[in-house]
């Protein structure tokens, strides 16, 4: 969907200008059509275009399912339901995109095709789990599922802030800490140390040289960090083998790799359960989830287990054929398909991963503050051994 600025006239002639969004100018003048206007001329608006492109906020689409939910469940039709969202959304881009699966369910669309066509607020598996209700007609219990998988999303996001965030801002206060002893304290001994006339010890040359780098340098200490990223960045992007190493070399970092490998199977726990009780096929689960994961390694495992699948492999077999699932999943795929409660047993992984994972972020953010204040700590105590070694070398030689 692209959204027109148009100029139309009405029955009545008079002349009519606004913003719609449409596939092309022929759905362009056909919608407009339906509201009684004939279109005149109409051009892409760039920027609400490029607003119209952003992703919905989370908050917004577990509002959005949470009440659908509530309101199909009191027996609310459809339509009526999304037509008291569309009223009451705060998000105008969201308002505009119910506005629009409300008139493609009028034309004759399910909800499912009518999602569809806007895949930057509804992914795949969305799509998948309403069409898996309607053939059903279990539509508010898919809605409830997928609200409660939006929020978990919601949690483990805010977990893998939480995470990255403590010691980006602790790493700041040190950096910042190290500038001022470099640029402004050091500077202040160094014509005091200089002016002792005696040969000055090698930690204190050290320390001399590292303030003179920072005091001439600085502008390269300051946008090194920034540059680096942006350079990682678009090497990483330059090729999928590129990103497929990068991505598994997230996985097997130290302390930071095991907590995301629980992130990321957690995720694909949750969503493979959630789309499994609702009726969809192993096979589309498993596809489906590749993109929920968000990582090029764990879907390549994904993939090979969806041929292993095709050749006449059981699930389990395949999992574990593949070297990327711990044992912990593997065992629980194996009673999933023994008792036939694969997706109570997937949840049970997801459970366990997700308390995991709350446990393993405390335990970083408790080695992290120690941490911190031992690099703090050697740093002073390098610059007071560096400026205080040639003072007592001196007191040393003094007779009395």
């Amino acid at each position: 969907m692209v959204m027109y600025a148009y100029r139309a006239i009405n029955q009545q002639g008079e002349s009519n200008k606004g913003l719609q969004d449409a596939a092309n100018l022929v759905d362009l003048e056909f919608r407009l059509k339906r509201g009684g206007l004939d279109l005149i001329d109409a051009k892409i608006d760039n920027q609400n275009s490029i607003m119209q492109a952003r992703k919905i906020k989370r908050s917004e689409m577990i509002t959005f399912f949470f009440n659908l939910e509530q309101l199909s469940r009191a027996g609310v039709p459809l339509l009526e339901c999304l037509a008291d969202l569309r009223d009451t959304m705060t998000d105008m881009r969201f308002r505009e995109i119910i506005a629009s699966l409300v008139e493609s369910i009028e034309n004759g669309k399910k909800l499912s095709q009518a999602m569809a066509q806007h895949p930057d607020a509804f992914d795949k598996i969305f799509i998948s789990l309403t069409h898996a209700g309607e053939e059903s007609g279990r539509l508010p219990e898919v809605f409830q599922h997928i609200t409660e998988s939006l929020k978990w999303q919601d949690e483990m996001a805010s977990h893998t802030k939480t995470i990255l965030m403590y010691p980006l801002f602790v790493g700041t206060i040190v950096l910042g800490i190290t500038f001022f002893l470099m640029i402004y304290l050091v500077p202040q001994l160094v014509s005091f140390i200089k002016g002792m006339g005696q040969e000055i010890p090698i930690q204190t040359r050290m320390l001399l040289a590292t303030s003179w780098f920072f005091v001439n340098y600085w502008y390269v200490i300051i946008f090194l960090p920034i540059v680096l990223p942006i350079a990682a960045k678009l090497l990483i992007n330059s090729s999928d083998e590129m990103r497929l190493r990068f991505d598994q070399f997230k996985l097997d970092m130290w302390v930071i790799g095991p907590i995301l490998r629980k992130i990321i199977l957690a995720r694909f726990a949750n969503t493979f359960s959630m789309m499994y009780g609702s009726g969809i096929s192993i096979l589309e689960c498993i596809h489906n989830s590749r993109d929920v994961v968000n990582n090029l390694a764990v879907a390549k495992s994904l993939e090979a287990v969806m041929q292993e699948i095709e050749s006449g492999k059981n699930l389990t077999q395949s999992f574990q054929n593949t070297g990327m699932f711990p044992p912990l999943v593997v065992r629980m795929l194996k009673v999933g398909e023994a008792t036939g409660s694969l997706d109570k047993a997937l949840l049970n992984v997801s459970y366990f991963y997700d308390r995991d994972v709350k446990e393993s972020i405390k335990k970083v953010q408790i080695m992290i503050e120690p941490a911190m204040t031992i690099i703090l700590g050697t740093l002073l105590g390098w610059v007071m051994l560096s400026v205080l070694s040639p003072i007592y070398d001196i007191i040393g030689k003094v007779k009395f």
